[in-house]
């Protein structure tokens, strides 16, 4: 550590896309604002025009820069290869904290944080899952691998970081009890998102913006949109975003004959993708924390979302705004409940107000902080 008490920081992670690249970019520009040195590695091969936006806007925060290297989703043998490249870079960092995110990420700064501790770098080596591997079945035979992988690398953990009792509750019931310390520590938001977005005048009637891949639901969202049109309401909607599952879902839109009703974007800021619909609805089949769902309440924008993962500790006081997920039958209903519902509007802003109150970017820092203080 620096004589100043600033902090040598290295964030791993896979993939530079969704909510873990932004719990990512806010715990970067916290920690730099905190004066510590802060450094990013993650694949070179995901993400795109918006995501190198977001990369070049974060170049004053990395004081330790930005590295980028290839990291398959899928274990293969070019994992090792690419472990061994992490080791030299990271190593040549010095880092006092390797703090990683997700299960691929989780595995390279463990193995590599392990590797330095044996050869006489003190670092500290933080783990924070996002759902990651606690999405799979255990009883299926990739979960009872991958739950067996992170049972060998929590001993190489020095403490466990989840967003959600969600998770953490996940992670017992599925890989065991924790066997070092771990913390609770919700995603934040800064006070500017708590500003309204107001809703434009040519608004459509739904959004759906996030992952383009199945766990995220978005053909359970179309499915829904054409559920209401059979049913005699010709509603409206936008569709952002970027992601593997995407070409299947501009099919099935041609296939539903939504052609007229759907208008497809790529990615774009949260805040400009609300203000294009009346509701934003989050179809979820598994999630952690979803800062989608947190921006869109902070920003009092009426929603409905599926009672996922870490979504029901957020609408404690109103779980009204919940629905099963996978199914497009009540999807649907739930839909058409909050398009028509007189009072959304109100019941938006009752519910940013809730939020406020309990999800503040600060205060994930600060806790995050304290978990490197102890491990160190």
């Amino acid at each position: 550590m620096e004589q100043s008490g600033s902090l040598r920081i290295v964030h791993c992670f896979r993939s530079p896309v969704g909510g873990i690249f932004r719990h990512v970019r806010d715990l970067a520009a916290q920690q730099s604002a905190a004066g510590h040195k802060v450094g990013l590695l993650c694949d070179s091969s995901t993400g795109a025009a918006y995501e190198d936006g977001l990369f070049k806007a974060m170049e004053p925060q990395l004081a330790l820069g930005l590295i980028r290297i290839p990291m398959r989703r899928a274990i293969t043998p070019g994992d090792f290869f690419a472990a061994c490249k992490a080791f030299r870079i990271i190593k040549s960092l010095h880092p006092d904290v390797l703090h990683s995110h997700g299960a691929k990420g989780g595995a390279y700064a463990r193995v590599v944080g392990s590797v330095l501790r044996v050869s006489g770098n003190r670092v500290a080596r933080l783990y924070c899952p996002h759902g990651g591997s606690v999405h799979f079945d255990p009883a299926s035979l990739k979960g009872k691998l991958f739950f067996a992988l992170e049972r060998v690398l929590e001993r190489m953990s020095d403490r466990l970081i989840f967003v959600s009792r969600y998770e953490a509750d996940g992670y017992r019931n599925k890989i065991g009890e924790p066997t070092c310390p771990w913390s609770l520590v919700y995603n934040g938001l800064s006070p500017q998102e708590f500003e309204p977005v107001s809703e434009a005048p040519d608004a459509a009637d739904f959004l759906y913006i996030g992952m383009m891949r199945d766990l995220k639901g978005p053909d359970v969202f179309l499915d829904a949109l054409a559920l209401l049109h059979k049913g005699g309401r010709k509603v409206t909607a936008h569709f952002v975003g970027e992601g593997p599952d995407k070409s299947a879902y501009l099919q099935q839109i041609a296939k539903l004959g939504l052609e007229n009703a759907v208008r497809v974007h790529e990615a774009m800021p949260a805040r400009r993708a609300f203000a294009m619909a009346k509701v934003v609805v989050v179809p979820s089949r598994a999630e952690s924390m979803p800062y989608i769902v947190l921006e869109a309440v902070a920003a009092a924008r009426p929603l409905v979302a599926t009672a996922v993962g870490g979504i029901p500790e957020i609408f404690e006081q109103d779980p009204t705004a919940l629905v099963q997920a996978g199914s497009e039958v009540l999807l649907a209903k739930a839909m058409l409940a909050k398009l028509d519902a007189p009072d959304r509007a109100l019941q938006a802003k009752a519910d940013a107000k809730m939020l406020e109150a309990r999800f503040s970017v600060r205060a994930m820092a600060e806790a995050v902080e304290s978990a490197y203080r102890a491990c160190i």
